[in-house]
């Protein structure tokens, strides 16, 4: 920075020697202090404790340089009310800092920070607090004195747990703790009043918390963690919610109290082990979005699941009456869960047609599970979770009549071709397995409605599904897809749902806007620079129109 810039305050300025008749504009010796200095995108590696030399700012913006330390100088500028010193490369944050009590606006995000000072409480006044993108592994207890903070973002660090003394915090409205290592949330969080959006997507969480204070909470992000149960407690004091996000978690069933959230907008329970939901679930009134795919339903078809939110209100809503007269009519698929019944659950096959050998962690899938089918028409068949390295090739045995098979969760590297023969294949899910390409034969099977291929090792989008053109659904996140041709996805009429987050797209082509099919396009996750997260977080009409608008 150069010198004259810190004693802006104190030097006469130059033209002072040369002009003598000055106008209005020219007084110099009337100008007040400086107040705000933004330095912001340079390539600063420090800053000099001349930056005491002007007391009076109250903005400072260092973001974006190269900085590995501040000045304990900071610690003096009394007005300051903002300071960024974002997007540096601080590894640790000067003491001194902790005597600017006038400061509201504290952005430390994206540095290399490992721990903070003791003293953070001091800093009674701030307001929002963004510590994202760092390496904290834990906070300090001072955090609870922050008892004017609105907004704390403690997104992508290392937190193992959260001092429950952050509970204190009762101006608190928005809490982010996205990708962290909690496995738990302090109970007396629950307390927290003003607590309006909390963020807790990515970590290791295997249940909610419960919120018996927290009425003004209107979104809670859960997803991917590892859920299992959905309690009535955790449920039923969230009068104000309008958000639930639990995607892609294991959660099995969810309580008939979620009825009680008469504010639900959003419900996104997709890619968890759901097999029925309460058909009340119809009757809340302002749901607007309901995400279901990626779950075992066994009392939807999965066509309703493709036709939107409303018309699977509709059907949940006239499934209440029937489900009142004859509770019993449909029994709970047990296959083969207790070692007492016989392997093979000839129930399922015969009523329900179904053939279910999962979570066994079973190399092979037993010749008898063939065996037992027999000339009963097979329409679905599972065998996820097991230890698999390949498709059972007695599979293709079945090819008249399956419609649905889940091979998620297994060690399959590659598609046999007795899978490309299942001409009447409509779902095929094989999520969570090694596989890194897919067989051109696959074009065979020309009733395939949705792929699920998430969290395998994709490097290049599968040029087959290009040609399944009856394809209506696309999972493929978690993979390391570079690219997408947008010209052939365009050709896919009935496409409606793309799932490419967390890939390795470098960038978007704006033809992809010309998707006009497209109704659900999740991007987030990826290394691209444009569409930028404000404008994928509008959803996906949004980043279509913006797509297009950038088409040269």
């Amino acid at each position: 920075v150069p010198q004259h810039v810190w004693r802006i305050n104190l030097d006469t300025p130059e033209e002072a020697h040369q002009n003598l008749s000055f106008g209005a504009a020219d007084r110099w010796w009337e100008q007040t202090d400086l107040t705000k200095l933004i330095l912001a995108s340079n390539k600063l590696q420090c800053l000099s404790e001349d930056v005491k030399l002007l007391p009076a700012l109250t903005v400072l913006d260092v973001h974006d340089n190269q900085l590995t330390s501040l000045p304990s100088a900071l610690g003096q500028l009394e007005n300051l009310q903002k300071l960024d010193v974002s997007h540096n490369k601080l590894k640790s944050i000067p003491e001194e800092l902790m005597q600017l009590s006038h400061l509201k606006s504290l952005l430390l995000h994206h540095n290399e920070l490992s721990h903070l000072p003791d003293g953070f409480g001091q800093l009674v006044n701030l307001e929002e607090l963004d510590l994202s993108n760092n390496h904290l592994t834990d906070i300090p207890t001072s955090f609870a004195l922050l008892i004017n903070l609105v907004r704390l973002n403690l997104a992508c660090n290392q937190l193992k747990n959260l001092p429950a003394d952050i509970s204190a915090m009762k101006s608190l409205r928005q809490l982010d703790c996205t990708k962290n290592y909690l496995e738990t949330v302090p109970s007396k969080l629950a307390t927290m009043a003003s607590l309006e959006q909390l963020y807790l997507r990515k970590n290791k969480l295997r249940s909610l918390p419960e919120f018996p204070s927290c009425k003004l909470l209107k979104e809670l992000h859960a997803g991917e963690n590892q859920i299992e149960i959905l309690n009535a407690e955790n449920l039923k004091h969230l009068n104000s919610l309008s958000v639930l996000e639990l995607r892609d978690n294991k959660i099995k069933s969810v309580p008939d109290e979620i009825t009680l959230l008469q504010k639900l907008e959003r419900l996104d329970l997709a890619n968890n082990d759901i097999s029925r939901l309460p058909y009340t679930l119809g009757n809340l009134p302002q749901l607007k979005f309901l995400a279901l795919e990626g779950n075992p339903l066994r009392t939807i078809r999965r066509d309703l699941l493709q036709k939107g939110t409303q018309e699977l209100l509709k059907y949940l809503r006239s499934k209440i009456q029937d489900d009142v007269t004859s509770p019993n009519e449909e029994p709970p698929v047990t296959a083969m869960t207790l070692p007492s019944e016989s392997r093979i659950n000839m129930h399922a096959i015969t009523s329900l047609k179904l053939l279910e050998y999962s979570e066994k962690q079973a190399a092979v899938i037993p010749d008898e599970m063939f065996n037992a089918v027999r000339s009963n028409p097979v329409a679905t068949v599972n065998f996820s979770k097991n230890q698999l390295n390949e498709v059972p090739p007695r599979i293709v045995e079945l090819k008249d009549s399956v419609c649905d098979v889940n091979l998620g969760f297994n060690k399959i590297s590659s598609i046999s071709l007795e899978l490309c023969m299942l001409h009447k294949l409509t779902h095929l899910d094989i999520r969570n397995n090694f596989l890194t390409s897919l067989p051109e034969e696959m074009e065979a099977l020309t009733r395939l409605q949705i792929i699920n291929l998430s969290f395998n090792r994709f490097k290049e989008f599968p040029s087959v599904l290009y040609r399944i053109v009856a394809l209506e659904t696309i999972l493929l996140s978690n993979n390391q897809v570079g690219s997408i041709d947008p010209l052939q996805l365009k050709m896919m009429d009935k496409l409606g749902t793309l799932d490419l987050q967390n890939n390795d797209l470098l960038q978007v082509p704006p033809e992809l806007g010309n998707c006009e099919t497209l109704r659900t396009l999740l991007l987030e996750g990826n290394p691209f620079r444009t569409p930028r997260a404000a404008i994928l977080a509008k959803g996906t009409a949004a980043v279509l129109e913006y797509l297009r608008s950038r088409i040269p």
